[in-house]
């Protein structure tokens, strides 16, 4: 007796839906996560750090959208790899994207536990988890349902980082002599700046939430290659205009050396007044991202199910709310296990190498398109292939360990599966 297929989702999302979803996965963990990191590891040289993390990311996003214009359906780079490379290059990028993100989502939790409750410690965790629980059960109601709390999460946040950047503007202690000059610049070296280029490029990585949604989008051909480099812009300019408040307010050592940069970065500045809005938003950001990770994890890990690479189980759609509810389930009970045993900072790193892989092999994927559906040249495609190399051997040594680890327990129990004719 043969079983019907799982039926399609259902396409509701049109170009400013998928740029506010874009917004919602980069916004979160770049301004409020990442910079201290960066700080630590290349001091004032992370601005430059940021423009070839945005760089980088410019070469991925269109690599993105060319590739989800022709393959508009869940998955994202998993699917793309599949198609132009073969099945074992697309099972590579996904499970680097789903075990990366997944971590991600337990740091998201935990910093918007972080700023919306101090202490103690056992009761961030709860709150973290309860946050995962309510998101989730939010995904479940359907994509429109995602959509709605994003936008409100995404203007919340908005507002925020405007506060705070007209807050140190206006405290009275930014000063230029924190960035101290030019030569600063280098005081990390080329090791230092690359590094902290490849940390803040977990901030950008969240348009790849567009292309995973293909299935999802209205006439994706031409929503996703507008979206993606929309959404990416955008996030270009916040992270740069906020990155240089921050340095100005707080001196790179400060910023190095805080678990909350934004909130070490107002109180330098004098304007400890508005810490309750670098609070509220971060606690927002970090909802948002974390909402538009399980949706993208859910829609990948369906993509990888529906090829019996993840369990057969993760591929169910429900019939009324159109969702990956198998996935987004199995996802929560996972992140809700992490959030009581990772740490927030050091899991950065780690999902920078994985996403890093992911994009690497869909600028290989780009590269192999026909000039039918090219919509930017092939250099592009190379320049990024090299940008994601070059910044995955520069990443911390624990992270490069814990990211090959990853993909040799991925891999290795996929060739086992293969041997016993489960492919």
């Amino acid at each position: 007796m043969s079983t019907a297929p799982p039926p399609p989702l259902a396409r509701r999302l049109g170009t400013g839906d998928a740029v506010f979803i874009g917004l919602g996965s980069m916004i979160g963990a770049g301004v409020f996560a990442a910079f201290g990191p960066a700080a630590a590891a290349a001091g004032t040289g992370l601005l430059i750090g940021l423009g070839i993390a945005a760089a980088i990311a410019y070469c991925n996003a269109v690599a993105s959208a060319q590739l989800a214009a022709v393959y508009p359906t869940s998955g994202g780079t998993y699917t793309y790899g599949r198609e132009r490379l073969g099945p074992w290059w697309g099972f590579t990028a996904g499970w680097g994207f789903v075990v990366g993100k997944t971590a991600s989502s337990a740091a998201m939790a935990l910093t918007f536990a972080s700023y919306a409750v101090p202490d103690p410690w056992w009761a961030r965790r709860l709150v973290a988890a309860a946050g995962v629980v309510g998101l989730t059960a939010l995904n479940y109601r359907g994509i429109t349902k995602t959509l709605a709390l994003t936008r409100v999460l995404v203007g919340a946040t908005l507002i925020a980082l405007a506060v705070v950047v007209v807050g140190i503007a206006v405290g009275g202690q930014a000063d230029p002599a924190h960035l101290g000059g030019i030569s600063a610049l280098g005081v990390g070296g080329v090791y230092g700046v690359l590094q902290s280029a490849g940390l803040l490029f977990f901030a950008f990585a969240g348009y790849a939430r567009i292309a995973t949604l293909g299935e999802e989008v209205r006439d994706p051909a031409r929503t996703i290659p507008r979206a993606i480099p929309i959404a990416l812009f955008l996030v270009i300019g916040i992270y740069l205009l906020v990155g240089v408040a921050a340095l100005l307010a707080a001196g790179p050592e400060r910023l190095a050396a805080a678990t909350a940069p934004l909130a070490t970065a107002v109180d330098a500045a004098g304007a400890a007044t508005v810490t309750p809005v670098v609070r509220i938003g971060g606690a927002l950001a970090a909802l948002g991202a974390l909402l538009a990770l399980i949706a993208g994890i859910g829609r990948t890990s369906l993509a990888m199910a529906r090829h019996r690479d993840l369990p057969r189980w993760l591929s169910a759609v429900h019939p009324r709310h159109r969702v990956p509810h198998h996935a987004e389930v199995a996802l929560a009970v996972v992140v809700c296990a992490l959030v009581f045993t990772t740490d927030l900072r050091g899991v950065i790193g780690f999902s920078s190498f994985g996403v890093l892989i992911y994009y690497g092999i869909a600028n290989v994927s780009a590269f192999t398109q026909p000039a039918t559906d090219r919509r930017w040249p092939r250099a592009l495609n190379l320049l990024g292939v090299a940008g994601c190399a070059l910044l995955v051997a520069t990443l911390p040594p624990a992270s490069v360990v814990a990211g090959a680890v990853m993909f040799t327990i991925g891999l290795g129990g996929r060739a086992l599966i293969s041997r016993r004719g489960g492919h």
